[in-house]
Order: C-alpha cells, then structure tokens, then sequence
C-alpha cells in the first residue's frame, strides 16, 4: 500500500492530516505536479484525470480523491470517527465538508487559477475572475468567523473531516496572498487551535 503524493498541494495534504489523526501511517510516493509528471502516460494509467492524491492497495487497485481515501481508512480504523457517529452527527460533518469544499475551496482554487504567477504559463487566466473570487473568500471569512462564534469546530464540540479540509483550504488561500483579517478573532482562534495540532504538520 502507498500514496501517491506532492508535498506542496493542498489535497494530499488533507489525506495526510487525516491518517496523522489516526495514529496511521502509509508509505508516500512523490508525484511532481510542477513538472508534469502526473500529467505523463504512466501516470494517467493509474488516474487518467491526473489528480493526487491517488491511494495504491497491495492487490494493485487504485483510489483516487482524497475524501474518498479518508472514507476507506475510516472504515478501516473508525477511531477516531472523524466522520462522525450515529446518522445525524456523520450527517453535519458532510454538510460542512461539503461546504468548505464547494465554499472555500472552489473559490480559493480560482485565485490559485487566475491570480498566481506559477498557473500563469499554463492556464489563459482571467485576472477579473480571480479578483472577485477573492472577495468571495473573504466573504467566506466573515461567514466563518461568525460561525465560530458559536462552537468551538465546524460541526460542533469535535475535530472531523470538515476541519481538515477548512485549515487546508485556508492555509492554501495563504499561498495566494489571502489572509484571514485580524477582526475576525473567532477564525483566528480556531484557526491557531487547529494549526497546533501535530497533525498540522503533515
């Protein structure tokens, strides 16, 4: 077993977080995305749309998205339920992935896109596009802020999935150039909470 990796990209890093969280760990194999190599034929064979992070098993099948490997280790090793237990709980864990991946992320990877000087030469960005998707982070920001006010992690009293892929999405918007402004002291507080996590710094 082992996963396909890129140290820098903010997916395999949500994979690694997760599996840190569960005391596991896998063997990680580095796929340079800088340079193309998950864009060349030997690679395509394993995840023909070319993302990472991609999860080999020893019988020589293959998982690709990085929730869908955290689900296969969850069940795996349920403890910690990062995932959630019982149906209503596991049920506001992926309302709030979800919307970090479609609220946060989404956007987040359109600046990424539009804005950053390393997509520049492979993508025709539209700066327009990346402009007002980063104040729509922002948006995003002041929404989370307020939702912190309330609880001390997205879905409630316990660190999941959601958590993950929030801090990574935030710390990538760092990447490029968005930062979480100093008014918002709710984000701010869970944001740090988080990040001292020794998960983190997978």
């Amino acid at each position: 077993m082992k996963i396909y990796d890129f140290k820098l990209a903010p997916n395999p890093r949500r994979v690694r977080i997760f599996l840190a969280e569960k005391g596991l760990k896998v063997p990680l194999e580095e796929i340079d995305i800088m340079k193309g190599v998950n864009r060349q034929e030997q690679f395509l064979r394993i995840n023909p749309l070319g993302g990472i992070p991609v999860l080999e098993l020893d019988d020589g099948r293959h998982l690709a998205e990085s929730v869908a490997i955290c689900r296969y280790f969850e069940e795996l090793h349920p403890e910690p339920a990062l995932f959630g237990t019982g149906a209503f709980e596991r049920a506001t864990i992926e309302m709030w992935n979800r919307r970090m991946e479609f609220s946060l992320f989404v956007p987040i990877g359109m600046v990424w896109a539009h804005l950053h000087e390393l997509t520049r030469a492979r993508i025709k960005q539209i700066p327009e596009v990346g402009e007002q998707q980063k104040k729509v982070v922002e948006m995003r920001y002041r929404w989370l802020d307020e939702e912190f006010g309330q609880r001390q992690y997205l879905a409630g009293d316990k660190f999941s999935i959601a958590d993950i892929t929030a801090v990574v999405a935030i710390d990538f918007a760092k990447f490029n150039n968005i930062s979480i402004p100093a008014e918002f002291k709710h984000l701010q507080r869970w944001h740090q909470a988080v990040s001292a996590r020794p998960s983190a710094a997978a």
